[in-house]
């Protein structure tokens, strides 16, 4: 256990550049656990590190949709290109996933990154099984599937590919203007009613935004980009995510009200989530960047969980309780009534669904007998 000193020294840590956190404890299943202390040798070099490389690696799971049964979830399945994320978001709720790999949920975790090179080809065996039900598949529930790594291996596009080619419905959600890149397959997929798009926007200071969220695009870049996607019949939301108290929350009208202006449709938001490992990586962002709010920020969430930094009961993660939280989801009501922003959307289809052939020898016609 580290004591107070070196919690101090950690959070006296320099930043890196285009990184989330300056720590990389070890995460909750290792045995030994490491901390950076000040031994007072350090000279005024020693804070000039370099650059910290991304490394990449192959995953080989034999599957790649996940199921789940979350009652607060709006989906049942979900595809992750990728294994951590190079936005390097410090709020990430996934960061505590790399703790299963025998990483770390800090810098680990948007610096060591694992692809999916075959998810293509096994998703199209998923999709041909006989008991197989289409039901929209969620892309960008954990990590990012247009994170910068994508714009060179481009797994996202090749599963999107497979989608359309069985017109298969699938919701995105991301925080990068490179979707753009795939405006031709998202446009045929939302012709067809089988595309919904949402981009999160935390805030729109851009300073606070890189120090959040230092390798993600810039809130102007999202904007922009729901401006494309609208302007190309693609069904876009916005998501107000997270909503960190007494730091973000005061912009959440003016978020809605640009991405309005943007041609969004719908809205959507989540408190902050601070599970697991996050808690002490948030705790030492605040330190770093935002010395002056942070007891503020704690004190706020406290105040909306319970007296705890975070609670995981199902309905109550995403939205919190009490005054503070009811006054937040009064508020979010309010904007979007006004913004007109309440109008349901139309389930996307399932009826269109092509099933892949079968995987035994002969095709399709062996896999009807």
């Amino acid at each position: 256990m580290a004591d107070a000193s070196s919690q101090r020294d950690q959070h006296r840590r320099p930043p890196l550049k285009g990184r989330g956190t300056a720590s990389n404890r070890s995460g909750r299943f290792e045995a030994a656990s490491y901390h950076g202390v000040d031994d007072g040798w350090a000279s005024s070099d020693d804070t000039d590190l370099p650059p910290l490389r991304t490394t990449l690696s192959v995953d080989t799971s034999r599957t790649v949709i996940t199921y789940n049964k979350s009652p607060d979830l709006g989906f049942d399945r979900s595809i992750n290109p990728y294994k951590g994320c190079e936005h390097g978001c410090v709020y990430c709720f996934a960061r505590p996933t790399h703790a299963y790999l025998g990483l770390s949920p800090g810098l680990d975790f948007e610096s060591r990154l694992f692809f999916k090179p075959q998810a293509a080809a096994v998703l199209r065996r998923e999709l041909a099984k006989p008991n197989y039900r289409p039901r929209p598949i969620a892309m960008g529930t954990n990590t990012d599937p247009y994170q910068p790594s994508e714009q060179d291996l481009g797994v996202t596009r090749s599963i999107l590919e497979v989608l359309w080619e069985h017109r298969h419905p699938v919701t995105i959600t991301t925080k990068s203007a490179r979707l753009l890149r795939d405006l031709d397959l998202l446009t045929a997929l939302a012709g067809e009613n089988l595309l919904h798009v949402a981009i999160s926007v935390t805030t729109l200071d851009p300073s606070l935004a890189r120090r959040l969220e230092p390798r993600a695009a810039t809130p102007s870049r999202r904007l922009a980009a729901l401006r494309d996607l609208a302007a190309a019949g693609i069904p876009t939301a916005v998501m107000v995510a997270p909503v960190i108290p007494a730091l973000t929350d005061h912009e959440l009208e003016a978020i809605l009200e640009a991405s309005v202006a943007n041609g969004v449709g719908k809205a959507g938001y989540i408190l902050l989530r601070l599970p697991l490992e996050i808690k002490q990586l948030f705790q030492e962002w605040l330190q770093q960047h935002a010395p002056d709010r942070a007891d503020r920020v704690l004190s706020r969430m406290r105040a909306m969980r319970g007296g705890k930094l975070y609670v995981d009961r199902f309905g109550e993660r995403m939205r919190g309780r009490g005054p503070f939280a009811d006054m937040l989801e009064h508020r979010f009501r309010i904007a979007c009534r006004r913004l007109h922003l309440d109008t349901p959307v139309p389930p996307l289809t399932t009826d269109l669904f092509r099933r892949p052939p079968g995987q035994q020898p002969g095709g399709e016609q062996l896999s009807l007998i």
